[in-house]
């Protein structure tokens, strides 16, 4: 091996000499590709940061205006996160291509704290309460946490890696049925027209164009699928004429941070589970940009996730966490730079700062999402399964870890109300297809390849002939199946 990474992707044409010799993850671009490209990596997860403010600020029952503000908040907040991550401060950061935002695992309890709570008025008080408590437990917990990396081989990374892909993919699949799931035209054929347009006209880019246009085709498409949507009805200007052109996330906006026991429990459960799936992804992401996390990467990067999280309420946000549909991006375009992930960072603050620049992404239809999200979170389950190439699968041990690990993983997905019996709490974890599958590879992995006397010559047995006999001669070539 090198003693030096090489560059060896489209990134390399428009690197300056002195980073010739850098990893592509240290690379600094051109200006423009720099921004047009981090410009990418938001409209990737703009949807995913919004959601969460917009379904727990309707269930507080906040005025538009104010669920604007939370929007803002949540925008700032992931940019903030994101700097922490791509740009690094002492020990907290990755240093990765790695995008931060709202985690979709604490709007379940945030709801649940919602409904218990009489006064609503106290509902996010206590809800930031909990966030910033149990962001400082993580942050100190993050470097015995990270020590469980020595449990994520290929044949665990390789499984989780897959299920993030998998996991993500009906998200675009909702995205493309239209924004509104109780709606009459909610999965119409204009709205699955225009996700099918928007995902044609991305493979066409990704196939006839090269340099610079393949790498943003994602962005040219979301743009076109936009303008293709104009005639439909389906796009709307109202946000970029109603929002203020200037605002700030005033510090503690609903009020001074409280402090419940019971709402501390759960959000720290969920940062347990974030903790977990920002793991995962940190070990995907340094598959895909050839720099493998390693203990000291993970503490690092759980660091930036916990102290963005406890962070996060003092600007009236929440609980932050790795954006897995960022690392399809990555693994996409190709382009690995950190500082492009950053200027995304920079962009998001911006749109937190300015409403009226929030507002133009958010004019992009959630069809015209949809058909890029499926190339996107796609390009994830296929980097997993590229991971488990490497994996070994030619021993039965390693065939059944990825065979049970992916079941599990699915169940969340092909039944949703699989778990409805658990209580709450444990379906925070449950219910995170991710999170399950993660752990029961990493258990089987010590069951079958740690605990007692390891079978390295468990080779998977090959699929029989027609007319075929079970004789020693098959044994002998089932070995060299792969």
């Amino acid at each position: 091996m090198a003693s030096k990474p090489q560059v060896r992707n489209a990134q390399d044409a428009g690197s300056a000499p002195e980073d010739r010799e850098k990893h592509p993850v240290d690379e600094t671009l051109p200006p423009v590709k720099m921004l047009t490209s981090g410009l990418q990596h938001v409209a990737a997860m703009y949807a995913g940061v919004v959601a969460p403010p917009l379904i727990v600020g309707a269930a507080v029952g906040l005025s538009g205006t104010e669920l604007t503000f939370l929007t803002g908040a949540s925008l700032f907040t992931a940019g903030l996160a994101t700097f922490l991550q791509t740009l690094g401060v002492w020990k907290i950061g990755a240093r990765l291509p790695f995008v931060n935002g709202v985690t979709f695992a604490g709007v379940a309890p945030m709801l649940a704290i919602i409904d218990t709570t009489e006064n609503k008025a106290d509902a996010l008080p206590v809800i930031f309460g909990a966030i910033i408590v149990a962001g400082l437990l993580g942050f100190l917990a993050a470097p015995w946490f990270s020590r469980l990396v020595r449990f994520f081989p290929p044949v665990v990374t390789g499984t989780v890696i897959t299920l993030i892909g998998v996991s993500l993919l009906p998200v675009a699949f909702g995205w493309a049925q239209g924004p509104n799931p109780q709606a009459k035209d909610y999965g119409s054929t204009t709205f699955l027209s225009l996700a099918g347009i928007t995902l044609v006209v991305v493979l066409l880019l990704r196939r006839f164009t090269r340099g610079f246009l393949k790498q943003i085709a994602v962005l040219v498409g979301l743009v076109i699928g936009t303008l293709i949507a104009i005639p439909f009805g389906v796009t709307d200007f109202s946000p970029v004429t109603e929002a203020d052109i200037v605002g700030f996330p005033s510090p503690f906006h609903f009020g001074a941070p409280q402090f419940a026991l019971a709402a501390i429990i759960s959000m720290c459960v969920v940062m347990l589970v974030s903790m977990t799936e920002s793991t995962a992804d940190m070990l995907a992401l340094g598959e895909i940009v050839d720099r493998p996390a390693d203990e000291k990467t993970i503490a690092a990067g759980l660091r930036a996730d916990t102290l963005g999280s406890a962070i996060s309420p003092l600007f009236n946000g929440f609980m932050c966490s790795a954006f897995a549909q960022n690392i399809g991006l990555v693994a996409m375009t190709r382009i690995r730079s950190r500082f492009v992930v950053a200027c995304g960072g920079g962009f998001l603050v911006l749109m937190g700062l300015s409403p009226v620049a929030a507002s133009l992404i958010s004019v992009v239809p959630r069809p015209v999402l949809g058909g890029a999200g499926v190339v996107l979170f796609g390009s994830v389950a296929a980097s997993g399964i590229q991971t488990l190439v490497k994996a070994g699968l030619e021993k039965d041990n390693n065939v059944l870890i990825v065979a049970v690990s992916l079941a599990v993983g699915i169940i969340p997905i092909t039944s949703p109300t699989f778990y409805h019996a658990f209580p709450e709490t444990a379906k925070i974890i449950l219910d995170s297809g991710i999170s399950t599958g993660c752990v029961a590879a990493v258990l089987l992995n010590v069951v079958f390849n740690h605990l007692g006397r390891r079978r390295d010559d468990d080779q998977v047995t090959a699929p029989m002939e027609p007319g075929e006999e079970i004789s020693g001669s098959r044994t002998a070539k089932a070995a060299h199946v792969h």
